[in-house]
């Protein structure tokens, strides 16, 4: 008959284990819960509230999961991430617009890069419903999609936002607030054309090349060194770029370049020709011209606001 003192030692040994691997378990499942958002508050008032939102998950971390407690628009300004909620789910990039419904559940996760910041307006129900009568149709309105894809037509907004961050103004901030809940309401409640299917690998593929974008703005970059960076052919990665950011890859650099600059305008007193070489511009004429274009106003006279 084996030995019982061998026996116990042996069930010791296994329980002793087993104890381990859940105690290893326990430590790793405690280690993937996702930090919370950190929410800075801008400015806020009655109905209104606007605050600069940074969270610092990764893709060793679980998604993080909340509730809308207000109506929510949230502008990208740096990284990437996923974003679900009842009305969809969608990849975030800067330039991007989350939207979100009072009262909806929504999980955010970083399964492609680490960290993001986003500048986020809430309103009460009672200020977008007034909001959503005038622009959508109807004050019951909610919002279709998960998100908005950076639009030129938003740019100016988004410029304004991010330089609110460094001024802090609450009339300029109602009144931005307002005007974007507006904008949004207006375009979003328009003919949504359905997007077309992203496959999770080329989510990450594109996500990779989002942060190259962001970290290389003011170099030269090519189309080759983007469809190497994301491992495609050239082709392929215009066509699946189109379909996650809604903008061509030059398009979408360009516009970023703007809104670094127009930023840089409004909230310092570095010279135009230093503000247009930051942000990757090498032509002081081309800077002006595109500049112009976008803002309607040159660079030396929106800096006064």
């Amino acid at each position: 008959m084996p030995d019982i003192a061998l026996l116990m030692l042996g069930e010791n040994c296994y329980s002793c284990a087993m104890t381990s691997v859940r105690t290893s378990q326990s430590r790793l499942k405690a280690a993937s819960q996702p930090a919370p958002p950190i929410a800075h508050v801008i400015c806020e008032g009655q109905g209104w509230k606007i605050s600069d939102v940074h969270c610092t998950s990764g893709p060793q971390d679980k998604p993080f999961e909340e509730q809308h407690h207000s109506v929510s628009i949230a502008a990208v300004i740096a990284g990437s991430f996923n974003y679900r909620c009842s009305a969809g789910s969608a990849m975030l990039f800067p330039g991007a617009l989350l939207l979100g419904n009072q009262g909806a559940c929504f999980s955010c996760g970083h399964e492609h890069s680490t960290g993001d910041r986003c500048v986020a307006i809430q309103f009460a129900p009672e200020m977008f419903a007034e909001l959503a009568a005038c622009q959508a149709g109807s004050s019951n309105y909610q919002f279709r999609s998960a998100m908005l894809p950076a639009m030129p037509k938003m740019l100016p907004f988004l410029v304004e936002i991010e330089a609110l961050t460094h001024l802090g103004r609450s009339l300029a901030g109602e009144e931005l607030a307002l005007k974007v809940g507006a904008c949004v309401a207006k375009a979003e409640s328009g003919i949504v054309p359905a997007p077309q299917r992203v496959t999770h690998a080329d989510q990450c593929r594109i996500s990779r090349v989002l942060r190259y974008i962001e970290e290389r703005l003011r170099e030269a970059i090519t189309l080759d060194q983007l469809a190497s960076c994301a491992a495609m052919s050239k082709f392929h990665f215009l066509r699946v770029f189109q379909r996650v950011t809604g903008q061509a890859p030059y398009q979408y650099v360009v516009n970023l370049r703007l809104r670094h600059a127009a930023v840089a305008l409004r909230t310092t007193q570095e010279s135009v020709s230093t503000v247009a070489l930051a942000a990757g511009f090498g032509d002081l004429s081309t800077f002006n011209h595109r500049f112009r274009s976008l803002f309607g106003q040159a660079p030396s006279r929106y800096r006064l606001g």
